[in-house]
């Protein structure tokens, strides 16, 4: 009477057995991902590939047929892969000499900023930009910074703005004792600087991207090494349309290349 219980651990392991895994075909991932983010990782295929695979296996699927089938109908999955691929590493007054470029032409221009960072990874860079601003001598009440990326995952630690000490490396004491509170091994930004900074979770290339606003300056570093030629200036016309005034700037990080 017990020969049914004693066969089904043996028909699910039958079952598991069953599914043979295929993961040859990535070039329609590559292009898929491409197509909706701008990214080519075509010449970096057998560290895709490697990825996806650990990406596949932890989720039960079997193929990259499969993931692409999946990822078409399933938009928290695609997220998912998307914040799984998109490489965030940053900190706090990285490439600070252009960003005090910005804030004598800000100065210039009366003391009053629209900025936009595209994209934000995880809030160093928009918070950078806030901290010089008022260092600089500018009123919270004189600039705004939008800070946008493709990333739901990367988007939600910007706004939870706590950061290690990796992170803070250039941040003299001074300015950590002013601007954040230190809480066990993290330290939380003040929201003397959130305030001045509201972040999106949104792919440049989305249609709906014009609603933000208009900006008098842009800054898209380190964005552009992930793009071909075609897609460069596809992503530079886009954020060109952003500003408020042809002549307005855009900062384009050293290793974009940009023309």
């Amino acid at each position: 009477m017990f020969s049914f219980f004693k066969k089904k651990p043996q028909i699910e392991e039958e079952k598991k057995i069953s599914q043979e895994e295929d993961f040859r075909d990535i070039e329609d991932l590559i292009m898929y991902f491409k197509n909706e983010t701008g990214i080519d990782f075509f010449n970096k295929k057998e560290i895709i590939k490697n990825k996806l695979i650990i990406f596949c296996r932890k989720r039960e699927i079997f193929s990259f047929r499969l993931l692409f089938s999946k990822i078409l109908e399933d938009r928290y999955l695609k997220q998912e892969l998307i914040d799984y691929l998109t490489v965030n590493e940053t900190y706090f007054f990285r490439e600070t000499p252009q960003i005090e470029k910005m804030i004598r032409v800000a100065k210039e221009l009366g003391y009053k900023a629209e900025i936009l960072c595209a994209p934000s990874s995880s809030g160093e860079e928009p918070y950078t930009i806030a901290m010089m601003l008022l260092e600089a001598g500018f009123k919270g009440s004189d600039f705004h910074i939008i800070g946008i990326d493709i990333s739901e995952k990367i988007i939600s630690k910007a706004f939870e703005a706590r950061y290690n000490e990796r992170s803070l490396h250039r941040v003299s004491d001074t300015l950590k004792e002013k601007y954040f509170t230190k809480i066990d091994e993290f330290y939380a930004l003040k929201d003397i600087i959130k305030d001045r900074v509201s972040f999106r979770c949104v792919n440049i290339f989305d249609e709906n991207l014009s609603a933000l606003r208009k900006f008098d300056f842009i800054f898209s570093r380190n964005m552009m090494i992930y793009f071909d030629q075609e897609t460069k200036i596809k992503a530079k016309n886009i954020l060109q349309k952003l500003l408020k005034r042809p002549e307005d700037s855009i900062y384009f990080g050293h290793a974009d290349m940009v023309s």
